[in-house]
């Protein structure tokens, strides 16, 4: 039986806790089997100098699923050239797990923007697309309203930036409530984002 995963793709810089309720919610209450947690190594839309290495993301990713059996890392994308398409993360990972049902994950806010993704119409085509809702996400008054292949999912709302996170730590707040532990320690540790 073919398995259906979430792709929940993120730069991860850092992983919080918003990342890992919206994850979990999205294996434990949709009908995916997992999501993977997909780490984007360096988004055309963003700044890559605030970046952390791709493989520090990826370890915080390893670090804050330990303990949830339906959540997985991924590197998936850090093998395809950049700057990469979710098109061509979906192909790439189709063709190496032919069984499994590949499915992103997107807030609301990016809905009303995903006509203007590189090859949308074929993402739709061969995908459903699962949809969590954000405060700043507004309503979706396109073509996307009731589209059959957006499943939208009432997540819980967490409005938790990774970019909060890291001006928090440089300005030495204590904001480990919002960072699993293990992440928390590592990025500690690290001394990231001082």
């Amino acid at each position: 039986m073919n398995r259906k995963v979430g792709l929940f793709f993120g730069t991860f810089n850092p992983i919080h806790i918003g990342h890992l309720i919206i994850a979990n919610h999205m294996a434990e209450f949709s009908d995916l089997d997992e999501v993977w947690l997909v780490v984007t190594p360096h988004n055309p839309h963003k700044k890559k100098n605030t970046l952390l290495e791709n493989h520090h993301r990826l370890e915080m990713v390893y670090k804050a699923c330990e303990g949830y059996e339906h959540l997985k890392p991924s590197n998936a994308e850090f093998s395809l050239p950049q700057p990469n398409y979710t098109s061509t993360t979906l192909a790439h990972l189709q063709e190496k797990y032919p069984t499994n049902e590949f499915c992103p994950i997107m807030g609301e806010d990016n809905l009303k923007t995903f006509h203007k993704w590189k090859n949308y119409e074929v993402i739709l085509e061969n995908h459903e697309i699962y949809v969590y809702p954000r405060i700043s996400g507004g309503k979706v008054e396109n073509e996307f309203k009731d589209h059959p292949k957006i499943k939208r999912i009432a997540a819980p709302v967490v409005e938790i930036s990774s970019t909060f996170i890291r001006k928090s730590v440089k300005e030495g707040k204590f904001i480990k409530p919002m960072l699993p532990d293990s992440v928390w320690d590592y990025i500690k540790l690290m001394n990231f984002f001082k």
